[in-house]
């Protein structure tokens, strides 16, 4: 939990206001080559899922990405504090998304996910994740350990979280509404709600399991029982997990090469450009080269949480402590399916996999971590109180 009392002295805050040009200083250049050098990776791979062509995945989601950092460096320069004063707008406007989908969204592998909005295609559930963050940071952002410990005071966070998961899940969106829920819980804890509220919660969901398994969609129920037993229908609902699994060891230490991975050129690879690229990479570089993107994923994420720990105010920490349990449970939900250590999920992997919807949200989410990192040490007014 990052508790005001369990991190170390620090001084005062002074409040600081930065010309553009400092603040372009201020940005974390490593967060930003890291970010950057996995957009390259993603580039890789999806011109090896088009069989050796630029076109339709590897150019279009190079430029999706520079739009995106360019967004992501321009609220960079946005002082946190007005950030702050958007959560709660964000967060209802992001509510007021996943309603509209529902009314006018599309139908895309039998649910409601997406819609167009002047000719741009959204999924409302990927904003939400974030929205949620801000919201939740913003709620506790000056909260004492016996505020977080009344549970009078803790309940409209909780209700706060439960309604776009509810929303999610009517989609229905199973995957990311337990996504969206932790790191509503994950922000909650870090502001110092007590854990074993939690356990208690999870208990009780464990103990129901089998009634909630009753009450899921046909597609849903198949995935889980795929996932127990993937040999029960080889070439039918069983086939993705069984050739991810046979692209994953294929590569051997070393790989078979680059455009040179068997199961990708020849079409054995279920969803290669979106939920199973990351078996591309295995298939072509080998053990070698998926420990190399693993390590850059999962520095990612040790950079957003070392701004939550060097940051010097509350909001900023918890919040950034919400983007990084997105960015990590993005890669650990991909990364698990697709080595059959969970049902498939359609989550993707963030910056490689191709498709929008994620990638913006992912660097929308970035740039209010480097905002929260160039204004580390800022101070909030007072008058907003718990």
């Amino acid at each position: 939990m990052i508790l005001e009392s369990s991190l170390p002295p620090r001084r005062p805050f002074r409040d600081r206001s930065f010309g553009l040009a400092r603040k372009f200083l201020r940005v974390n250049w490593l967060f930003v080559f890291c970010v950057c050098l996995l957009a390259a990776v993603g580039y890789t791979a999806l011109y090896s899922a088009a069989g050796g062509n630029p076109q339709p995945y590897a150019n279009s989601q190079l430029w999706r990405f520079l739009t995106g950092l360019v967004m992501m460096l321009g609220i960079a320069m946005v002082d946190i504090r007005a950030i702050e004063k958007l959560s709660w707008p964000s967060y209802l406007f992001g509510v007021l998304l996943l309603l509209m989908v529902m009314k006018f969204g599309h139908m895309g592998l039998g649910a409601k996910r997406w819609m167009t909005v002047g000719g741009v295609e959204i999924q409302p559930s990927e904003l939400m994740k974030l929205f949620l963050a801000m919201a939740i940071g913003s709620y506790f952002k000056r909260a004492t350990p016996e505020q977080t410990g009344n549970l009078l005071l803790v309940l409209p966070a909780v209700a706060a979280i439960l309604l776009p998961v509810g929303l999610i899940l009517k989609e229905p969106n199973l995957g990311t509404a337990v996504i969206t829920g932790c790191i509503g819980c994950a922000v909650m804890l870090g502001a110092g709600v007590r854990w074993w509220w939690f356990a208690i919660a999870v208990a009780i969901l464990a103990v129901a399991a089998p009634v909630l398994y009753h009450h899921l969609h046909d597609y849903q129920k198949a995935r889980i029982d795929t996932f127990l037993n993937p040999g029960a229908d080889p070439l039918g609902a069983g086939y993705n997990i069984i050739q991810s699994k046979i692209a994953l060891g294929s590569g051997g230490f070393f790989g078979q090469g680059y455009l040179h991975g068997t199961q990708n050129q020849l079409n054995f690879l279920p969803e290669k450009q979106t939920d199973f690229v990351f078996t591309i990479i295995a298939e072509e570089f080998g053990f070698l080269g998926s420990m190399a993107v693993l390590g850059l994923l999962f520095f990612i994420v040790a950079l957003a949480l070392y701004t939550a720990i060097t940051c010097q105010h509350t909001y900023g920490r918890l919040v950034a402590l919400g983007i990084g349990t997105n960015f990590f449970l993005y890669c650990f939900v991909n990364l698990s399916m697709v080595m059959g250590l969970i049902p498939v999920g359609g989550v993707p992997l963030p910056l490689i996999s191709y498709g929008g919807s994620a990638l913006t949200a992912v660097m929308l989410g970035f740039g209010v971590l480097m905002s929260i990192h160039v204004h580390r040490d800022v101070e909030f007014a007072a008058a907003d109180d718990f």
